[in-house]
Formats: structure tokens, C-alpha cells, sequence
């Protein structure tokens, strides 16, 4: 949680860090600044201090509803830098963060940098702090990082953002089943009311408008017909007709419009009827997903809950990633993975990530899923979870998981 980050930066041995970026989403940035939604600027924190966002004054309004100390980099001097820079502004930025950092009681030490910005600005930014300013020593963390073990766990002001974002999928959902639910069939195609036939591009576009209209934003839905359901990340493809009798893995993991919290689901749908072979799969996937509640453990090692998995499916003559790690059938991906303003986050639930444990404020998903794309058909089934307070596990993906949409007409 963001109130561990003085003792994450103590174990680190880090004095400083600087959370930095240009106008696409920061994660970072958006994760410290409660959501506030701000192109420039950066973020200062020494040690034991609160953080200091500075922004361009055209942000100043927005950069305030982030409840951080803020201050604009005209105020601190940053024009005057780059006119003595002759408009280099590398240089000009390494003078001002040096200035910011003295200000803040900082004229030397260990230095982390975050952030999201174009890779060659940040070696060309990197190589001019090395120069300019030897007083420091800027870190660029390679493993789980300070922000990806902050980001481990959520406080109660996210998990309530979480569940918002979750309640509003659930509902999208609920209207694509029942649109589709009441579609026209004629042999193995579906129509609309006035006739034209429906394709995944039809349904894709729905879930668009559906999300936009809830205050949430696509991030390229997955609606995987058929072979294509075979492979995990396929998002099917926009021109194919809607057919009965296929397996569909329908898997939406939105997030709040202009970036931030996600909610991850998936469901396996099957329009009409569902064959023989994907209803055997469908029933042996739910029994992985049993298993993998009803092995969870509050501070238990989360590779455990995979390993339950992979014995199930190996026990079913599956192929795994662990009886063969090149099989592309069978199960082939693990478990579940943290969710939060990045759709993939921390703790892994996977055989081979044996350092991760389950503790209250985890929010994760838990997918198993079977693919053979040779016979046509995949299935997977994903809920969120969150770890209570009383360390539970508790999802907040409400839908049902009915494999066949009975068609009303």
C-alpha cells in the first residue's frame, strides 16, 4: 500500500525517488496522485517526507485534486534552467531536479527514478543526471520493484474503486448475454431485428458502447470464436459471424475512462447448445476453479493454489505447462495474476514463482482454463478476488457462469 513506501524505500536504501513521464498513461504517476489526471509533471518524494507534484501551470487545477503538496516548475525556476541551458532541455531538466531535490533537503544520495516515458528519452535523460549531477545515484530497479510491491496490496480507497469498476462489467456483461439471448437463428447463424446477420464485430461494438455509457473504456475485449477461443489471446476476429454451438470465451477486463482501475472476467459461453467435447471441458475447467478456492490460504505461498490446478488437469490426461512446457493444448498459462491500475500486477499464482504469498488487500484473478485449438474450441472461466480484511477470499465478479445462452425465439 502507498503507506508502506517510507519503509519500502528504507529496505531499499533509497533516499529519494522521482516518479516522471511525458502525456501517455503513468501508471505511477496516476497510482500516487489518487487518479488525478495530469499530461506533465512529476513527482518528488525523499524519505520520510511527503511527495511534491510539480506540474505546468495549465495543470495546476487538476494537479490540486490529488490532495499532494503541488507547486508549478515556473514557480521553482524551471524556464530560467532552460534559457541558461540555451534550450537543451536534458540539461535544463537535470539542473531543476537538482534544485527540487535541494529544496526538499536532499543534496546527495540514492535516487530512484519511475515513470513512463519514450525509451530513448529516458536513456538520453538518464545519461545527462549521470553527467550533470554525480552528487547521486539514480536507481533503475530491475526485479519487483518499490511500486510493484506497494502496488501488492490495496488500501480501502482502491478496493472501493475496484469493486465500482466491477459492478459496472458485471452489468455490461449481463446486457451482452441478454442481447444475444434474444437474437433471431436461422440454421447456425444469428440476426438482428431488422434482419442483418450479427459478427463479433457487432458484439464488440456493443460492449464498447455498453462500457462508455458506465464510465468505463475498452482495452481491446476478447470475444474468441471457435478455433480462435483455442488460443488464450486471441480477440477473435471482428468479421466473423455469430454462430450456435461454438465455444465463445468472452473475456472483458475494462478499466475506468481515461486510465485507471481495471476489473478482469472472463466467461465461456456456447449460443444455443454446447457440443459434447466443450461441455466435458467446460465442467473440467469449473472443477479446476473449485479447486483453486477451496485451496486458498491466507499467507499460504500462492504457487501452491497453481499446483492444485496442474495436478487436477494432469490427473485428466491434460497437458500442462508443467508435463510439458511447449505444449500450445491443454492448460497453458498460469493461474491468476494481481489486478489494479495495471491489468497485470502482483502476486503471480504460478508454479514457478515460489516468493509470492497471499495477504489481506491482494486483488487477483483466478482463470483456469483448457485450449484445443485443432478441435475447435477453448474455455476459460476468470473471476476477481479480493482478500478482506478478515482474509477471505472474496469475488466481486457476480455473473453467472452458465456455459450455454438459451436462445429465447
Amino acid at each position: 500500500m502507498k503507506s508502506d513506501l517510507d519503509r519500502l524505500m528504507q529496505e531499499r536504501d533509497m533516499d529519494a525517488f522521482v516518479v516522471t513521464g511525458g502525456e501517455e498513461f503513468n501508471a505511477i504517476r496516476f497510482y500516487l496522485s489518487k487518479g488525478a489526471h495530469i499530461t506533465h509533471g512529476s513527482i518528488f518524494k525523499s524519505r520520510g517526507q511527503e511527495p511534491l507534484l510539480v506540474c505546468s501551470r495549465m495543470e495546476l487545477e487538476e494537479a490540486q485534486k490529488s490532495g499532494l503538496k503541488v507547486r508549478t516548475d515556473a514557480e521553482l525556476g524551471f524556464h530560467e534552467r532552460l534559457a541558461a541551458a540555451e534550450g537543451d532541455s536534458y540539461t535544463a531538466t537535470a539542473q531543476f531536479w537538482a534544485d527540487v531535490l535541494s529544496e526538499m533537503g536532499l543534496n546527495g544520495g540514492r535516487v530512484g527514478l519511475y515513470g513512463t516515458w519514450q525509451i530513448n528519452k529516458t536513456i538520453a535523460q538518464l545519461g545527462v543526471l549521470q553527467e550533470h549531477l554525480p552528487q547521486y545515484e539514480f536507481l533503475a530497479e530491475g526485479k519487483r520493484t518499490l511500486f510493484e510491491e506497494a502496488m501488492l496490496t490495496k488500501d480501502q480507497q482502491e478496493i472501493s474503486r475496484l469493486k465500482s469498476v466491477a459492478e459496472r462489467a458485471n452489468s455490461v456483461m449481463e446486457t451482452v448475454w441478454d442481447y444475444i439471448a434474444g437474437l433471431d437463428v436461422e440454421g447456425e447463424f444469428l440476426f438482428d431485428e431488422s434482419g442483418q446477420q450479427v459478427t463479433i464485430g457487432d458484439i464488440k461494438g456493443l460492449v464498447r458502447r455498453e462500457l462508455m455509457a458506465c464510465g468505463l473504456e475498452d482495452t481491446n475485449t476478447i470475444f474468441a470464436q471457435g478455433r480462435d477461443a483455442g488460443f488464450p489471446h486471441s480477440r477473435g476476429e471482428a468479421d466473423m459471424p455469430l454462430k450456435t454451438g461454438q465455444a465463445i470465451v468472452f473475456d472483458l477486463f475494462p478499466r475506468e475512462q481515461g486510465g485507471g482501475y481495471h476489473h478482469d472476467m472472463t466467461r465461456t459461453w456456447c449460443i444455443g447448445y454446447a457440443p459434447p467435447e466443450v461441455r466435458d471441458a467446460y465442467d473440467t475447467v469449473m472443477e479446476a476453479f473449485d479447486i483453486s478456492v477451496e485451496s486458498f490460504g491466507l499467507n499460504k505461498p500462492t504457487h501452491l493454489m497453481q499446483e492444485a490446478v496442474l495436478d487436477h488437469y494432469e490427473a485428466k490426461g491434460h497437458a500442462t505447462i508443467r508435463s510439458d512446457p511447449r505444449t500450445m493444448e491443454g492448460y497453458i498459462h498460469t493461474l491468476g495474476h494481481g489486478v489494479g491500475i495495471d491489468i497485470h500486477e502482483s502476486p503471480s499464482i504460478s508454479h514457478t514463482r515460489r516468493d509470492d504469498v497471499f495477504q489481506i488487500g491482494n486483488v487477483l484473478t483466478i482463470e483456469p482454463g483448457l485450449y484445443y485449438p485443432d478441435r475447435g474450441y477453448g474455455v476459460r472461466v476468470e473471476d476477481l478476488f479480493v482478500i478482506d480484511e478478515s482474509g477471505a477470499l472474496v469475488s466481486l465478479t457476480s455473473f453467472r457462469k452458465d456455459l450455454v445462452i438459451p436462445l429465447s425465439k
